[in-house]
């Protein structure tokens, strides 16, 4: 492994002009950034990680504990307060070495699992970014799509993916540029949903035993601080994708500091306005209609598309570092046929 400031001899480079263009295909793959093509601010991080966790899938994790296993408000709040904290500590310090070494994060795996043991964890990323979580956040999407529209499922199904690829199919400046211009209305819709929620929560739910299929309350707790800490610390293998473009001088302590907290913030919020909805006890076999039920019509309307466009952020992430994971393995296939391919 090297530093930007002495490239070792036999280090692939990228080839191409890149640099700040968004509307522009990102040449090569997986190769170390030239110098002449970094730039960014680490302010900018903080809406790359923000943006793609103010979406439903965010919501149900908080909603779970208390829906399925039963949980008290209060406790699985501090315990999705938790895991949120301990898996975004990692991803800034993830995040805080790619102006430094200036390569994705499963590139840099090797240095730790050499070229064939990074083979396990390339693949599964490739495989649970590519797949699980595509499918996970296309379904959401669509659901929205089906509850504020009335259309067929497959029909916002197929407007979702073909969005999310389209944006992914460029490259990196274009995936950052989308997250901070998307930034803005999901923030807002979000505050505002949030603060309807949380108006309306049930605060004094305690541990329901008829829902827990067993462990009891220590059960919910444990359950809510782990599946909070895995959503968190699962975007943790693409943390330097979105980094290594910017220059080596940059403060890597602000880089891990804004990347932390988009991914905190935008977790740990969202999460325990799940638990709030979970207090709620929605009938609806649609689970979008259940958190936009309380919000009343407009604003109901307006989470949607906000789902809908934060599903799409999610996913212009999941495909775009699928795609770096999947080059890592070392198959020689241009990094635009793999987005398309994904």
């Amino acid at each position: 492994m090297t530093t930007t400031a002495e490239i070792q001899p036999g280090i692939p480079v990228r080839e191409g002009v890149y640099g700040d263009r968004v509307v522009a295909v990102e040449p090569g793959g997986v190769e170390f950034i030239p110098l002449g093509d970094r730039h960014g601010r680490p302010l900018d991080l903080f809406w790359t990680w923000m943006s793609p966790n103010l979406e439903f899938a965010t919501v149900f994790v908080g909603v779970i504990p208390i829906a399925f296993f039963g949980g008290a408000f209060w406790s699985t709040a501090l315990a999705l307060v938790l895991g949120s904290a301990l898996g975004s500590l990692t991803h800034a310090v993830l995040s805080s070495w790619g102006p430094r070494f200036g390569i994705p994060q499963m590139v840099q795996a090797r240095g730790a699992f050499g070229f064939l043991g990074n083979a396990l964890p390339a693949g599964l990323n490739t495989f649970t970014a590519g797949v699980g979580w595509f499918i996970v956040n296309s379904v959401s999407g669509a659901f929205a799509l089906q509850s504020l529209f009335g259309w067929r499922f497959w029909i916002g199904y197929t407007l979702v993916v073909v969005a999310q690829v389209a944006i992914a199919f460029l490259g990196h400046n274009l995936v950052h540029a989308f997250e901070r211009a998307v930034f803005p209305f999901l923030a807002v819709v979000f505050a505002l949903a949030a603060g309807v929620i949380l108006w309306k929560t049930h605060y004094g739910a305690g541990f329901d035993a008829h829902l827990s299929p067993g462990g009891g309350s220590s059960a919910a707790f444990i359950l809510a601080l782990f599946i909070s800490y895995g959503y968190a610390v699962g975007w943790n293998p693409y943390a330097s994708d979105y980094t290594r473009y910017l220059p080596p001088t940059v403060d890597r302590r602000r880089v891990g500091l804004w990347a932390g907290l988009g991914v905190f913030v935008s977790c740990s919020v969202l999460e325990i306005v799940g638990a709030g909805v979970g207090t709620l006890h929605g009938t609806s076999s649609n689970p979008t209609t259940n958190f936009t039920s309380p919000l009343g019509h407009a604003l109901g309307d307006a989470v949607l598309i906000g789902i809908t466009i934060g599903a799409v952020a999610a996913n212009v992430l999941n495909i775009y570092s699928s795609s770096m994971s999947f080059l890592t393995l070392g198959f020689d296939l241009p990094l635009r046929l793999r987005r398309a391919l994904v």
